[in-house]
């Protein structure tokens, strides 16, 4: 608290005394100040510049509609709020800086020139609010279709499908999609030729097989080398944060599944914190190692998909065969403990859905007996194998600058040699109680992406172990009064406990009005849930931070003067998810 007042301190003296409008307290502790459209900036470039230990990441940025809202809690008037989330790894920590915007269709300054990677988050706030950015580069819609009516995440536009006209699919609709789809290299500010040749613009997706899912990519080429590349993405984007604005607090966990499909119950994990902290519901020892036990069996089981995938990408058929065989091994875990396998949306507020079956340990401890001479088969013949050498050793490199330039976090930031785990840094859930080490890289290419990531595997195992050798006495869950659902054999002593159970489960909780974001170290980088409530049983704002978000906007930088090849080894080394990307 003391650092977050000599950093007010600070802004006043350089700035004056009105540059601040406003102090505001949040659940999650986030040092959190409003200031003006005219000074922000200025501002934000002094903190990314000029002070000691500055915050050189833009970690998210994001946009309010604040026209609905009730419970405000004296933040200063505003119909949008903008809002920039910085971190400084040298500090390890978080600040909020916020804009109120008066208007129906407001505007403010671009701040691509101070940090490139704020390019896509001012077009996804443009898309999904409409709100304007003086200065950007190329303001266009960047997950909607550019023929698309409205701004989704404006609290006017439909929540839901049958809150609009029936879809219809006519001829003239046909071709505004056809020709929403011709790229014109002149939008984009690309010569389609220079003195000495002329460029070829190849279309590479949305189906090709080396991304992973639905992504398009633009390639500009000088014979066979990238020039420029252009990634179109929004295919799998379907509207995740306007539905955690509709549903209820609990009922919304199953949809978290799917941001991270390959995550699983990572993905609750960083949902359910963000709530716990806006409810102030502690969680119980026993119900805090039973998620983590179960967070680093996701985290292997992505692991092995991106390794199985990456392999198969660079020309080697079997391991993927392998990979997925003892991917099943896990979901035998998984299913055995939750009823489901790779989405089994088992976390709930305040701990998970139910107790650790009778023989779960040998379950865990048989794989983990089992698995660490797979990992050595698998580098032996995969990792070593020269030509996987060859194409991915200087393959992609970027650096630690870099990296925190973009909002790289990850595996990715940590091939680089740059130590930073969120599980180590700012442990959550308990795991400042347990020992693992943080696999680093040197160079920050696609292959020491690679031994990072088969390493922490490893380091996963070494949780797990721990986790059931240690696996704490008492409850799966709080008793806490918000958790959901109670526990059952309080429901039935009389007709109030009853009526509490009925409306805890069909309307969910009531979590008090705040807001809360708790990074988590996610299977492929950062994660966080930035939510908003405004003392109702559901989101007021739902913002997702995924990692493969600013992963993919910086693939254009780290792909220039590559070949097509080398580019599928830069997309599977980059180990990204396109329902993480959109949403």
């Amino acid at each position: 608290m003391n650092d977050d007042l000599s950093l007010v301190s600070v802004i006043k003296v350089r700035f004056g005394e009105s540059s601040v409008s406003a102090l505001q307290t949040t659940a999650d502790g986030t040092f959190t100040l409003w200031t003006k459209t005219d000074l922000v900036k200025d501002l934000l470039k002094f903190l990314k510049t000029e002070i000691i230990q500055p915050f050189r990441m833009l970690y998210d940025l994001t946009a309010i509609d604040e026209r609905r809202r009730l419970k405000r809690s004296n933040q200063p008037e505003s119909d949008f709020t903008i809002v920039y989330h910085l971190t400084s790894l040298d500090r390890n920590q978080d600040i909020r800086i916020k804009v109120p915007l008066i208007g129906e269709y407001p505007s403010i300054q671009s701040i691509t020139d101070i940090w490139p990677s704020a390019d896509w988050y001012e077009r996804e706030i443009f898309d999904m609010f409409g709100i304007k950015f003086i200065g950007h580069p190329n303001l266009r819609r960047i997950l909607m279709p550019k023929s698309w009516k409205g701004y989704p995440l404006r609290k006017e536009h439909p929540a839901r499908a049958t809150e609009m006209g029936p879809f219809v699919l006519d001829d003239q609709l046909r071709e505004i999609a056809d020709n929403d789809l011709k790229f014109n290299p002149e939008e984009w500010g690309l010569k389609t030729q220079n003195q000495d040749t002329d460029f070829m613009f190849l279309n590479l997706g949305p189906q090709h097989p080396g991304t992973h899912g639905l992504l398009r990519l633009i390639l500009q080429l000088d014979g066979e080398d990238i020039v420029q590349l252009i990634p179109d993405i929004g295919f799998h984007h379907r509207g995740a944060e306007k539905m955690g604005e509709r549903q209820s607090w609990h009922t919304y966990i199953p949809y978290t599944d799917r941001i991270d499909y390959l995550g699983g119950v990572i993905n609750n994990l960083a949902y359910v914190l963000s709530v716990e902290k806006l409810a102030g519901i502690e969680v119980p020892d026993r119900a805090n190692v039973i998620r983590i036990m179960m967070t680093e069996l996701f985290r292997i089981a992505s692991h092995l998909v991106w390794f199985g995938t990456y392999a198969q990408d660079l020309g080697q058929m079997s391991p993927v065969f392998f990979a997925f065989n003892d991917r099943e091994k896990i979901f035998d875990i998984v299913g055995a403990i939750t009823g489901g396998r790779m989405h089994p949306s088992w976390f709930r507020i305040g701990g998970v859905a139910h107790d650790l079956p009778e023989g779960w340990n040998t379950l865990v401890q048989n794989f983990i007996d089992y698995f660490p001479k797979r990992i050595r088969e698998f580098e032996k013949v995969t990792i070593r194998n020269r030509i996987f050498k060859e194409r991915t050793i200087g393959i992609g490199a970027y650096t630690s600058e870099e990296a925190i330039e973009w909002g790289v976090t990850g595996a990715g930031l940590r091939s680089t040699g740059y130590d930073w785990d969120y599980r180590k840094k700012r442990p959550y859930s308990g795991f400042e109680n347990f020992e693992f080490d943080i696999p680093l890289g040197k160079n920050g290419d696609c292959f020491d992406r690679s031994t990072v990531r088969m390493e922490e595997m490893r380091q996963s195992l070494r949780i797990i172990q721990q986790c059931v050798n240690n696996m704490p006495a008492g409850s799966y869950k709080s008793n806490h009064p918000l958790t959901t659902p109670p526990l059952k054999e309080r429901t039935m002593q009389d007709i109030e406990t009853l009526i509490t159970h009925f409306l805890g489960v069909t309307w969910g909780p009531v979590i008090p009005a705040g807001e809360a974001m708790v990074p988590i170290e996610a299977s492929k980088g950062s994660n966080g849930y930035y939510l908003i409530s405004d003392g109702d049983t559901s989101a007021y704002r739902s913002r997702i931070r995924t990692p493969s978000f600013p992963h993919m906007q910086m693939l254009p930088l780290i792909s220039k003067g590559y070949t097509i090849p080398d580019l599928l080894s830069i997309l599977g080394g980059m180990d990204f998810v396109l329902a993480d990307l959109d949403r």
